[in-house]
């Protein structure tokens, strides 16, 4: 056994035990404070990898390395000096010669000791609970568990809980390719954070995604098999669930078995009990922060936020500074399986004599609600399916905002004037809850520091580090203040243009200019004239010149000379580049009709290529993991029987879905088949700034879904009612009603003045949802502009897309009889009979899936190399 307490005359030494999150900011507010200069600096770590972000877990499982979750800068510890011990936790702290000893018999003496241990998983007392296929949600090597489990055993798994973590558990599973059930004790999910009417919203989105919840029943006992592994659970109600895995995420308990070993006072229901400097109440020399520590308020703090709070209280009350820890702000807002749920303030109402104002759209998933007070104080709230207006609503919670809480819930296009904005907020308002910084101090940065971007703003202030839920408002105040202060704001499309995207169409249309280097050397940036250009501006100057090729004389064809070079990897082989290298081929199937002898060729192809097959959502078929090599094999049969390329690789139209409409079904009242097809042929091929979608339902009843579409079409009696600006993704919005009862003329001319002028004024990579709410006078004034023509430009709008339709060419078929251009489709130019070995596959339900090796862990310290010191790193 080593001994490691400080000789006399040495530097005081600081232990902390724990190295997570909190650990990792508490040592930045040693270094921050010099106290990395003046004293040793000792971390105990459990785990085999330093501080990583536990907020982000779940991106794991969407390609997110170990590495890029990493919180900690190891060139940080080394400048410091200070000594970090991974995978060797502490195991004894003896009080009275003030020393720590380690799981490898190393003993620390210290001056100062911080206890950081967090929790750690609450897993239910049921019979089975330790089988095999039973697992828990908390670090990196849990989730190394259940994908090797999943990957080779599992067909289904049940996630026991439904709070945070368990609800991004199910989404990792749920991306494993798992059939995946949610276990809630309580009658709603995410208890803690929403009301009835949240859940509601909630469970109804999350039932859409194909999971199955069950709610107000708890797991009685893990069924398994004669060896022991999972085969089912018994729930409450006395039914049984077939599951091949369980994860355990019913909440967290204070990990204070080492506080209580040693004899420190902790809470009656667990944690380790702190005054409001974070010291423990049994010693002064002992500090407690994050989720193990039980605050002077008697609450343990589950959320990273106060965690950062307390470390930087302990932090400065070893500087001898004063600092409290007195309470901290719980509101959370998170994505959880892509549905944005947020809750701030008093979100439940439990003030006296509250009322609540509630905007509700089940159909949508969209969930509402603000708590007032009697003299209109907002007290808090709950977001369900849109948390756009999160940072701004929370900042303003403890005042009365400056117009009704009406105007707040109401969805754009719902009657609700212009949205209230961050520049509202008075200068006291905490913007960003993770660091507490108000909006007085972001606006010091830019005014006082001389910040002029939001990266700066961040350095400055900390603002937006943490759970970086405030960016948003935090990049609209630094453009704000620097407006206001008569700066200029650089809103140029990248470090090539000083112009926008809207700028640059107009230039590229008025001189029909049809090259990019042309465009660059005569209106990019004097640095950037004579260069290459950047990822940026390349391809959407492509797509610009894509969308006005008839207009301007161009070649619209994107593989022609100089286009090629400004395609992605998708434009570039015609085809959407999946995980494994391999690519997908999407045949265009308009409305979602299909005859049987065009199917039996789709089926055919499959076969003779070992294609996976997906009915898509937009009713069409996919077939997945052809090598690039074999493309022009697959379209050269497609191409000959009838197909033409369905462009899910562009950014352009993909799919116009559709009901069966009055041809067959009792309540519909026109034929929404016929008008898919036609608007489909119409746009197929149209390049925009974002992908396109659209629909067509034949009656009010909506099957096809038309209002969450970028342009949706409902029938009536009396012909066709236009929606506009809807998304089904990341972002849902409800679409809204641009024009009610058209003609077949009508509604085909107000889609092409809408989507031409989308065209003309959208933004790099911007959505018709985001441009709606984003343009000037949003909705109104697009009314105005395509319905009204208030600008004059529509018969304009309308001869650009009538020259679109009448060029329009199908890129596939032109590719396959052109030799040149299929020299591209090769996986090595110096050896083009070579197919790419690292696209592989292997069985799966009767097809295949990418055979895809698991994630390097990373970060793993071989034994004797677990200890970075300041001399080792310099």
């Amino acid at each position: 056994m080593s001994t490691t307490a400080p000789a006399a005359g040495e530097r005081p030494t600081i232990v902390l035990v724990g190295h997570g999150m909190v650990g990792q900011r508490f040592l930045e507010a040693l270094a921050e404070r010099g106290l990395t200069a003046t004293h040793r600096v000792v971390v105990l770590c459990e785990e085999p990898r330093p501080a990583y972000d536990r907020v982000q877990l779940t991106s794991y499982f969407s390609g997110r390395s170990p590495e890029e979750l990493s919180l900690t800068d190891l060139a940080f510890i080394g400048e410091h000096g200070i000594e970090l011990h991974l995978g060797d936790p502490a195991e004894t702290v003896d009080r009275d010669s003030r020393t720590v000893t380690a799981r490898s018999g190393l003993v620390v003496g210290y001056d100062v000791l911080v206890l950081a241990t967090g929790s750690y998983p609450f897993v239910p007392p049921v019979p089975g609970k330790d089988a095999e296929g039973c697992f828990v949600y908390r670090t990196i090597e849990d989730l190394l568990a259940i994908e090797e489990y999943a990957k080779g055993r599992a067909g289904s798994g049940a996630v026991v809980g439904g709070g945070l973590l368990g609800l991004e558990a199910a989404g990792a599973l749920k991306g494993l390719g798992v059939d995946t059930h949610i276990v809630e004790f309580a009658p709603r999910l995410m208890p803690v954070q929403v009301d009835d009417g949240g859940g509601a919203a909630l469970l109804r989105t999350i039932e859409d995604m194909g999971l199955s919840v069950h709610t107000g029943v708890g797991t009685q006992e893990i069924l398994t098999d004669a060896a022991g592994a999972v085969t089912g659970m018994k729930l409450s109600d006395g039914s049984e669930l077939a599951t091949d895995m369980v994860i355990f995420s019913a909440g967290v308990r204070p990990r204070d078995q080492l506080a209580r070993d040693c004899g420190l006072t902790v809470g009656e229901r667990g944690g380790i009990a702190v005054d409001e400097q974070c010291r423990t109440v049994s010693d002064p020399h002992v500090f407690a922060i994050g989720e193990c520590a039980l605050a002077a308020d008697g609450r343990v703090y589950g959320l990273v936020a106060p965690g950062y709070e307390q470390a930087e209280t302990a932090a400065a009350t070893i500087a001898a500074a004063e600092a409290s820890f007195t309470g901290a702000d719980l509101s959370t807002k998170l994505k959880l399986l892509g549905v944005d749920v947020a809750s701030f303030g008093d979100a439940h109402g439990t003030a006296e004599d509250c009322l609540d104002v509630v905007y509700s759209d089940s159909r949508s998933g969209l969930y509402k609600k603000l708590v007032i007070g009697r003299d209109g104080t907002l007290l808090g709230g709950i977001l369900v399916g849109d948390a756009e207006a999160y940072g701004t609503l929370r900042a303003f919670t403890g005042s009365v905002p400056p117009v009704s809480p009406e105007q707040l819930v109401l969805p754009a296009g719902a009657g609700a004037p212009a949205q209230l904005g961050p520049s509202a907020l008075p200068d006291d308002a905490v913007v960003c809850s993770c660091h507490n910084v108000t909006k007085g101090t972001i606006r010091g940065a830019v005014t006082d520091h001389r910040c002029t971007t939001v990266p700066e703003v961040k350095k400055c202030t900390k603002a937006g580090t943490g759970c970086g839920s405030c960016v948003k408002v935090l990049g609209q105040l630094v453009t704000a203040e620097l407006e206001a202060g008569g700066i200029e704001v650089d809103k140029g499309l990248c470090g090539c243009f000083a112009q926008t995207r809207e700028e640059l169409y107009e230039i590229v249309l008025a001189l029909r200019l049809t090259s990019y280097q042309d465009l660059l050397d005569r209106y990019g940036r004097e640095e950037a004239r004579g260069g290459d250009g950047c990822e940026v501006c390349k391809p959407t100057v492509g797509s610009i010149i894509a969308s006005l090729a008839p207009a301007i004389g161009a070649d619209g064809y994107v593989l022609d000379g100089e286009q090629a070079a400004l395609q992605d990897t998708n434009d570039h082989f015609l085809a959407n580049l999946q995980k494994n290298g391999s690519y997908s081929v999407v045949p265009r199937i308009p409305g979602g009709e299909i005859a049987p002898e065009k199917l039996i060729v789709i089926g055919e192809i499959a076969r003779d290529f070992g294609l996976y097959t997906k009915i898509t959502g937009g009713q069409r078929i996919d077939m997945f993991g052809a090598r690039v090599e074999q493309l022009p094999s697959i379209w050269a049969r497609l191409v000959d029987a009838g197909f033409e390329s369905g462009h899910a690789y562009g950014k352009s139209l993909r799919t116009v879905k559709s009901c069966v409409g009055q041809t067959w079904c009792r309540y519909g009242v026109q034929d929404s088949v016929r008008m898919a097809i036609d608007l489909e042929l119409r746009y197929r091929g149209l390049r925009s700034p974002h992908k396109l979608k659209s629909a067509v339902s034949g009656c009010a009843r909506e099957c096809a879904e038309a209002q969450s579409k970028d342009f949706g079409v409902i029938a009536t009696s009396n012909g066709w009612n236009l929606y506009v600006g809807g998304n089904g993704g990341a972002t849902p919005r409800h679409a809204d009603l641009l024009a009610q009862d058209l003609s077949d003329a009508e509604l085909i001319r107000l889609i092409d003045r809408f989507l031409m002028f989308y065209i003309r004024t959208a933004d790099r990579l911007e959505r018709t949802s985001t441009w709606l709410e984003r343009i000037p006078g949003g909705l109104d004034h697009v009314r105005d502009v395509v319905v009204h023509d208030s600008l004059g430009i529509c018969d304009e709008l309308e001869a650009l897309m009538a020259a679109h339709v009448s060029h329009y060419r199908d890129e596939w078929a032109e590719t396959i009889n052109d030799p040149e251009k299929l020299a591209r489709f090769v996986s090595f130019v110096n050896a083009p009979d070579t197919p790419d070995p690292v696209v592989a596959f292997v069985p799966e339900r009767d097809q295949m899936k990418p055979d895809l090796p698991l994630l390097s862990i990373g970060l793993r310290r071989p034994a004797g190399e677990d200890v970075l010191e300041g001399s080792a790193q310099r």
